[in-house]
């Protein structure tokens, strides 16, 4: 008989309590829309051309500037995939629908603060009362994967994309986000905006293999209309700064789910030893400290974009994406907000995720969220000079530290109280 794989195992563990991943109620932004549908508080609005998209970005807040199209063939509806005919995603900070001509579905997957990713499809056909359906693990064979960091997740994903949009395995693929090289980004996908010498995989078939593939066909495009009907989305672009911003996000959100996941197991079978031990309840083992101290510093590294790629030259984009995105900061009292963007040599001005304030991240065990507060500090206060965060430097660390005293009241607290101690 073969073993479980390590990613079969970790699947049979978020499964089981006390995440019970598939059963556990959820109430993201998604399934609070649900039960608007269904109470008749909200509805949605059918239309020949998107079916249900436009109103289904109207009720979950989500700008069309933030459209990305994709088109390898990489996704759930992937016979409705091509390069004349891309898949549209659009995103906010914690909901992601996908939309494609002709498609059987609208896909949507969102951020629950407990449960982390949970996937959900929307009928494209024309109902009295369209029914939102919660995937029950069927997307788990894509979305749940080292390429996820083992738990139900996103990803974004570059390949070599043959002339039909079909990923050409044996060239290998990328799943990228802010740590990734300029040139191994965004195979498959169309890019529009302009990013000076620095050349991406975007906007480009793979006529041949890796070795010949030409990265600089699809350099600084602007006008997608060549590759495709761009008339036939809500918008004719795919923003780089999006794409930017779209790679960042998807790891952040999945490095806080995967804190949390191994933060509750690791207590749960604590606890379940101290019964069999005769421990104290709430007795919380060596080990089990050390397992949630570990998920701790790889979400620091990752909040603090530990290793992110040195862009060379400037990035901007083409449409009103960036000035949404920044508009919505959280600022303090000197107008600075961790989604400041930088795009001269890196994503944001202030390298600390904006998933600061998610309700991911407030919805932390205690014990993992103190102890990631903690680390935070350490290396803000020049405490941790690790050379994972050579890139910040003594005045960025000091910036960033401000933000977050005046925006974050528990971090301020946490400081605060460890000042007059």
């Amino acid at each position: 008989m073969f073993g479980e794989s390590p990613a079969s195992a970790q699947r049979v563990t978020y499964e089981q309590p006390p995440i019970d991943y598939l059963n556990a109620e959820v109430h993201d932004r998604v399934a609070v829309l649900i039960e608007k549908i269904e109470s008749g508080e909200a509805t949605l609005k059918y239309d020949s051309q998107f079916g249900y998209l436009k109103s289904i970005l109207e009720a979950l807040d989500i700008s069309e500037s933030s459209q990305s199209l994709v088109f390898s063939k990489t996704s759930l509806q992937l016979s409705k995939i091509s390069p004349r005919r891309p898949r549209a995603l659009y995103f906010n900070d914690d909901v992601y629908v996908g939309f494609c001509q002709r498609g059987d579905v609208i896909e949507i997957a969102a951020t629950d603060p407990r449960q982390g990713a949970t996937f959900y499809t929307l009928k494209q056909t024309e109902q009295e009362r369209p029914r939102i359906v919660r995937d029950r693990g069927g997307c788990l064979s894509c979305h749940a994967s080292s390429r996820t960091q083992d738990i139900p997740g996103y990803l974004v994903r570059s390949v070599f994309p043959d002339a039909a949009g079909r990923p050409k395995l044996g060239s290998g693929s990328f799943t990228t986000d802010h740590t990734s090289k300029f040139h191994d980004r965004w195979g498959g996908w169309y890019v529009t905006g302009n990013h000076g010498t620095m050349r991406h995989m975007g906007n480009t078939i793979c006529r041949t293999d890796e070795m010949e593939f030409d990265r600089s066909a699809g350099a600084n495009e602007t006008d997608l209309s060549d590759y495709f009907r761009t008339d036939a989305y809500v918008s004719p672009n795919s923003d780089i700064v999006a794409l930017m911003v779209l790679e960042h996000q998807t790891q952040m959100h999945n490095a806080i789910a995967a804190a949390n996941f191994e933060t509750r197991l690791a207590l749960h079978q604590s606890f379940q030893m101290n019964e069999l031990l005769e421990r104290p309840e709430g007795f919380v083992s060596d080990s089990a400290k050390r397992r949630i101290s570990a998920v701790a510093e790889d979400l620091v590294y990752y909040m603090l974009f530990g290793e992110e790629f040195q862009l060379t030259d400037a990035v901007s984009g083409n449409t009103s994406f960036a000035d949404e995105f920044q508009s919505r900061g959280v600022v303090d009292s000197k107008g600075r907000s961790l989604r400041q963007l930088n795009l001269q040599t890196r994503l944001l001005e202030y390298p600390c995720s904006y998933l600061i304030y998610s309700d991911a991240f407030a919805a932390l065990p205690d014990l993992v969220r103190h102890e990631t507060l903690e680390k935070l500090a350490a290396v803000l206060e020049g405490q941790n000079q690790a050379k994972e965060f050579q890139h910040l430097s003594p005045k960025l660390r000091q910036q960033i530290s401000e933000i977050l005293l005046e925006t974050v009241p528990e971090y301020r607290d946490m400081i605060t109280s460890r000042n007059q101690g």
